[in-house]
């Protein structure tokens, strides 16, 4: 967001004038206050009985993308907007001019104009059903909404309707049965687990395709990881989050399908088996420890044991780094077609159910042309839908939010603690990607069959049985708010 605002002279500028003085200047990213206003102040001659008028100039300069709300009431131009207060942490302001009743019409026309400007094609005063998870992260989310996200939504005008989950669940079934004509999208005051719930809720529904297709699914960041908060709007702040959720972007998400024995779930984040796996769901005893946890976890399981053996066939359709960076600049650079949502939603009425498996389940015959990857001295096996995982783990960095394929990182288990450690380091300077141990695939489907019978396999960080299972990548079959349309809050691949 840019501090610079053009002069009023700029081609693309508006120009009003309120209460005699006060010029507001609508650039093409900020509006431009220059307050000319005389202030009293008192004269020390006069023994403090006397003041003086004196003429003050200030200017101020708000980003476009901090305009939350404007109106014309019967007496006063109102400008809300978010402030930051710290670095992190956006607060709300409001101006007040006074206008005279002959202003009003050419005030109202630069108001709209300020509003078009200010949220370009996100959507006004969405409608939102607000689910909370008294229980995720350090148990604060509940209040973390009252006290940084609610007031954003409400100078928003945001119609909200807000709820707690009381169980594991709970907003799988909430979900399920929403009217999904009344909301524009649900918002999670959690971890990642709870959008885990919620986009299977909607899966499960006769019109999957359709719900998952009209309903963005979008994250507050409550809990321990978040990471969809990370890519989607680049912030662990609530309070940015929510004005990130205010101005987002609705564009479409790829989903991937899970099938263990009879069951098929959605993911959207991530499916993990080895190390990553085992630090992630074997630390729930520590959650206090937020974020952290997963380097305690992975420390504590590097000094014990590095191998998970297991069957691996993959979908391949890229394997080589270089052309994997050339995939990712392409995508990257190419127009969104403002047209393609509607499209895709259009598609989905018309065909409202989930698509079909393209290759089955995991009981299904194993395709021919899956390539066979030896899993003896499986390390870590790590399939990602998104970039960032949690705060500083961009794992995965030539993600895609859509172009219909998963990353696949693969590492043996027979790689020494000092070159695991090396790793570890490397994910948040950008430099893992190219490490000569690790191995990447973009790919379409996977199926992983692990060889002992206890051990941890992780789908969007929660739990699933420890079994074999298959997974196949649906392009575009979820929604989500970007601050981005098109990419994650993530350096790609150098």
């Amino acid at each position: 967001m840019s501090s610079d605002a053009p002069g009023p002279s700029a081609p693309h500028d508006s120009s009003l004038i309120v209460d005699k003085a006060v010029t507001l200047t609508l650039g093409s990213d900020s509006l431009l206050i220059a307050d000319n206003r005389t202030s009293r102040q008192q004269n020390r001659g006069c023994c403090g009985l006397c003041k003086s008028r004196k003429k003050t100039n200030t200017t101020q300069t708000i980003s476009l993308y901090n305009i939350l709300d404007a109106e014309v009431n019967p007496s006063n131009l109102v400008i809300t907007f978010a402030e930051h207060s710290s670095s992190d942490i956006v607060t709300i302001s409001v101006l007040h001019y006074p206008i005279s009743e002959k202003e009003k019409p050419a005030i109202e026309a630069w108001v709209n104009k300020l509003l078009v400007q200010a949220y370009g094609t996100a959507q006004r005063r969405r409608r939102i059903k607000v689910l909370v998870n008294p229980f995720g992260g350090k148990g604060t989310a509940a209040s973390l909404y009252q006290t940084y996200a609610a007031p954003i939504f409400a100078a928003a005008r945001c119609q909200v309707d807000v709820q707690k989950t009381e169980y594991r669940g709970h907003a799988i079934e909430i979900a399920e049965q929403l009217d999904i004509d009344a909301y524009d999208a649900i918002v999670c005051c959690s971890g990642d687990g709870l959008p885990y719930e919620v986009f299977n809720g909607l899966g499960k529904r006769s019109n999957g395709r359709e719900a998952l297709a009209k309903v963005a699914v979008a994250l507050l960041p409550c809990g321990s990881g978040n990471g969809m908060t990370w890519n989607c709007l680049g912030t662990g702040s609530v309070s940015i989050a929510a004005l990130g959720l205010v101005k987002g972007q609705s564009a479409p998400l790829d989903l991937v399908s899970i099938t263990q024995g009879d069951t098929r779930t959605l993911s959207f984040l991530s499916q993990s088996f080895g190390i990553v796996a085992e630090s992630d769901l074997g630390t729930d005893h520590v959650r206090w420890m937020g974020a952290q946890r997963f380097t305690y976890g992975f420390l504590v399981r590097l000094l014990k044991r590095t191998i998970w053996p297991c069957d691996l066939h993959i979908k391949v359709e890229i394997d080589d780094k270089q052309a994997i960076k050339d995939h990712y600049a392409t995508f990257a650079a190419r127009e969104v077609d403002p047209k393609a949502d509607k499209l895709r939603l259009k598609a989905a009425e018309q065909s409202p159910a989930l698509p079909e498996l393209q290759y089955g389940t995991v009981q299904s015959e194993l395709p021919s042309d899956w390539e066979p990857v030896p899993g003896e001295t499986m390390g870590n096996f790590y399939a990602g839908n998104m970039a960032i995982m949690s705060k500083d783990t961009n794992f995965f960095p030539a993600s895609l939010p859509d172009d219909g394929l998963m990353d696949i990182v693969t590492i043996d288990g027979t790689v020494s603690r000092t070159t695991s450690l090396k790793m570890m380091n490397e994910i948040s300077t950008g430099g893992f990607f190219d490490m000569p141990d690790v191995t990447i695939r973009k790919a379409t489907a996977f199926r992983l069959v692990p060889h002992e019978k206890e051990g941890y396999i992780s789908i969007d960080g929660e739990q699933v049985p420890f079994e074999a299972l298959q997974a196949e990548i649906h392009r575009g079959l979820g929604t989500t708010l970007f601050k981005t349309a098109g990419l994650y809050e993530a350096d790609g691949p150098k």
